[in-house]
């Protein structure tokens, strides 16, 4: 990106927000801090007011940007955009979103506009064949009580106990994962932070009561806290004949995949993972085509469920 180029993103940059960070600015293009304090001089230089606030960031006063056009890449980049949040989240945020990319387009260029047109029947995304539809409609609420600090009032079925519970909770954010949109909270009853995942949300309610952040972790404080837990790992050197590793995809990044090494017909692969049980269960359906090498473990673990498996199956009274 050329200075010009860059002067006028960050003149945007700063329209977004009412403060903005120096090293925010230095992190999304990639430059110095001191670059970034010699562009927005620049910028004052050339007649934008630009405040200032020691030790909190930079902010615009009294001036607007007149209507930002695209390029047609970000035009292209929308489309994407728009894909994705077709088929992965739920119908509150899908029509909150097209109505947004219909006045992005009607002030796109002609070209650009025939741009888009010409590349939206050559762009899908698969919808997750597991994913419900339970709590449809819920994420444009669950993203308002996060932004307005409100507490809510949810009742969520457990899958494990087969069982639904009333809970108020203090939405920490949202978090997309295995498929599934889920809500990190502080859960009041419990006084402690859950993961609720929304399809699993019978009812939600707004109580428009507010509660604060202060003494809250922040999303990524959270998913850091729990990247941390205290969990015994199991390290597994598993090889797999070259065949059958086409058949795994992503799947053995769910399984604590680490490292890979080529070994000709066969591929030696690094695991750790909490969930031995998950992976022993996993490498069954490969059957002779792997081999585990170690830990010991994990072998009697395989063997146990084999023996469980033909002891189900010569049981003359299973259908």
């Amino acid at each position: 990106m050329n200075r010009i180029d860059r002067l006028t993103a960050i003149l945007i940059h700063l329209q977004t927000k009412r403060v903005v960070r120096a090293q925010d600015l230095a992190d999304r293009f990639g430059i110095s801090l001191r670059t970034v304090y010699r562009d927005i001089r620049s910028l004052e230089e050339a007649g934008v007011p630009i405040g200032a606030e020691a030790g909190v960031g930079y902010f615009l006063t009294n001036y607007h940007l007149p209507p930002v056009m695209f390029t047609n890449a970000e035009a292209s980049a929308l489309l994407f955009g728009g894909k994705l949040i077709e088929k992965l989240t739920d119908q509150s945020v899908r029509t909150e979103f097209e109505s947004a990319l219909y006045k992005i387009k009607s002030v796109l260029k002609r070209p650009d506009q025939d741009h888009l047109d010409s590349l939206e029947a050559h762009i899908n995304v698969a919808k997750p064949s597991y994913q419900t539809t339970d709590g449809e409609g819920s994420l444009n609420t669950l993203q308002h009580a996060i932004a307005q600090q409100h507490v809510l009032e949810l009742q969520y079925y457990s899958h494990y106990n087969n069982a639904e519970t009333r809970r108020r909770v203090e939405p920490v954010g949202l978090y997309h994962y295995r498929s599934s949109w889920h809500l990190i909270a502080f859960c009041q009853i419990r006084q402690d932070y859950r993961d609720f995942r929304v399809d699993r949300i019978r009812q939600l309610t707004d109580t428009a009561k507010h509660f604060s952040r202060r003494d809250r972790l922040s999303l990524q404080e959270y998913l850091d806290r729990v990247g941390k837990l205290d969990m015994p790992l199991m390290k597994a050197t598993i090889i797999f004949q070259k065949s059958a590793t086409r058949y795994m995809q992503e799947q053995k990044h769910a399984y604590g995949f680490q490292s890979e090494e080529d070994l000709g017909d066969f591929v030696r692969i690094h695991f750790q993972t909490p969930y031995p049980e998950g992976l022993a269960r996993w490498l069954i359906m490969y059957g002779k085509l792997v081999t585990i090498e170690q830990p010991d473990s994990l072998k009697a673990m395989i063997r146990s469920l084999v023996d469980e498996l033909n002891t189900h199956y010569m049981d003359s009274t299973v259908l």
